[in-house]
C-alpha cells in the first residue's frame, strides 16, 4: 500500500504547537517575507485557499479572463463566471500553452491570462515565452504555482505578474489549507480589500506553511525527478520530455484501465489514479499517475518500479 502525501511531522507539531498557544510567533508575517522571496515579488498576502486566491487575483482584473482550454483549474471558469468577467478561452497543445493561438483572438485592453505553472501538472508551461508574449500585447499575467513554487531550474512561480497558490493537500507546500498571492503591483491589493477581508488565514495554518516553504525546494525537485522516472519507463505518456507531477497515458480504454489500477495501487487514503477526460488534465481518454499525490517516502524507486510495471501490464 502506497501512502498519501500528508504534512510533514515537524509541519503538524508547530500547529499544534500555535494552536495551544504555546508559540508567540507572527507566523503570517514570516510567510509573506519567505513568499516574497520565492516568487520575486514585492507583495505577498496570505489567504485562506488557493480558490480566493484566484478570487482576489481576478477581481482586480477589468478586461476579460483568458483560460487554456484544458490543463488548468477548473475554479478559473467558475470564478471568472461568478465575478460576471468574460471568459475567453484559448487553444493549447494538450494543455501548453502557445502564443501563436492567444494571436487569433480578439481581447479588450486590461485583460489577463490565468494559468498554471505545469500544464495538467504534466508539463511545464513555458513562462518566460507566455510572459514575454502577454507583456508586449499588455496581457496581465496570473499564475497558479501550487506545483511551481520554489522551482530553482526554470523558475517558474517567478516571472508573471501575479503568482498565486494553494497550500492545500496534496500540494508541494501541503497543510491541508491557505494559499497566497503576490505581485509588484501594489494597486492589485488596494483594488481587491473586500475579497481580501473574506480571505483571512489563522496563525496555525500560517505556521505550518511557514515550515513547509523552508523544504519546498527539495520537496519540488524530489518529486519531480520521481515523475520523470516513471514517465519515461511507461510508453506513450504525453509531454514525456517536459518535467512534470503527473503521468499522463492517452487510452481508449482508460476508464477499465483505471479501475483495475485503483484496485492493485492502493493507499491509506485518497488514490492517485485518476482518468480523464478532465479539464484539470487533458479532455481525452486517458490514465493519470498523481506522482504529486504520493509521501515522499514512496518516491523511492522500488516504490516507483512497482508503478510502472502495474502500470504496462494493464496498457
Amino acid at each position: 500500500m502506497f501512502k498519501f502525501k500528508a504534512p510533514s511531522d515537524k509541519t503538524l507539531e508547530i500547529m499544534s504547537e500555535v494552536a495551544k498557544g504555546n508559540v508567540r510567533k507572527d507566523y503570517e508575517a514570516s510567510c509573506i517575507n519567505k513568499i516574497k522571496d520565492l516568487t520575486n515579488k514585492d507583495y505577498a498576502k496570505m489567504t485562506s485557499s488557493g480558490n480566493n486566491s484566484i478570487f482576489i487575483a481576478l477581481s482586480a482584473v477589468e478586461g476579460d479572463i483568458i483560460v487554456p482550454d484544458q490543463g488548468g483549474w477548473h475554479g478559473f471558469k467558475q470564478i471568472a463566471k461568478l465575478l460576471n468577467k468574460n471568459v475567453i478561452t484559448v487553444k493549447t497543445d494538450l494543455g501548453l500553452i502557445n502564443t501563436d493561438y492567444i494571436d487569433d483572438l480578439d481581447i479588450k485592453k486590461s485583460s489577463a491570462l490565468i494559468f498554471t505553472s505545469f500544464a495538467g501538472y504534466a508539463a511545464e508551461q513555458d513562462v518566460e515565452s507566455i510572459c514575454r508574449y502577454c507583456n508586449d500585447n499588455g496581457i496581465l499575467t496570473i499564475e497558479d504555482a501550487s506545483a511551481g513554487i520554489g522551482d530553482s531550474h526554470n523558475h517558474l512561480g517567478r516571472n508573471s505578474d501575479i503568482i498565486l497558490a494553494s497550500t492545500g493537500s496534496p500540494k508541494i507546500v501541503n497543510v491541508g489549507s491557505g494559499g497566497f498571492i503576490s505581485t509588484d503591483d501594489e494597486e492589485v491589493f488596494k483594488k481587491t480589500a473586500l475579497p481580501q477581508k473574506l480571505s483571512k488565514t489563522t496563525q496555525i495554518v500560517c505556521s505550518g506553511i511557514d515550515n513547509e516553504l523552508d523544504s519546498v525546494e527539495k520537496n519540488l525537485e524530489v518529486s519531480l525527478n520521481a515523475t520523470d522516472y516513471v514517465k519515461k519507463h511507461i510508453p506513450d505518456a504525453i509531454h514525456i520530455n517536459k518535467r512534470g507531477l503527473n503521468v499522463i497515458i492517452p487510452h481508449e480504454n482508460a476508464k477499465s484501465i483505471c479501475w483495475n489500477l485503483k484496485k492493485s495501487l492502493t493507499t491509506d487514503k485518497s488514490g492517485f489514479i485518476t482518468t480523464c477526460p478532465n479539464y484539470n488534465r487533458v479532455k481525452q481518454n486517458a490514465i493519470c499517475i498523481e506522482i504529486k499525490n504520493l509521501d515522499y517516502s514512496c518516491l523511492e524507486k522500488e516504490h516507483l518500479d512497482i508503478i510502472i510495471d502495474e502500470v504496462t501490464c494493464q496498457l
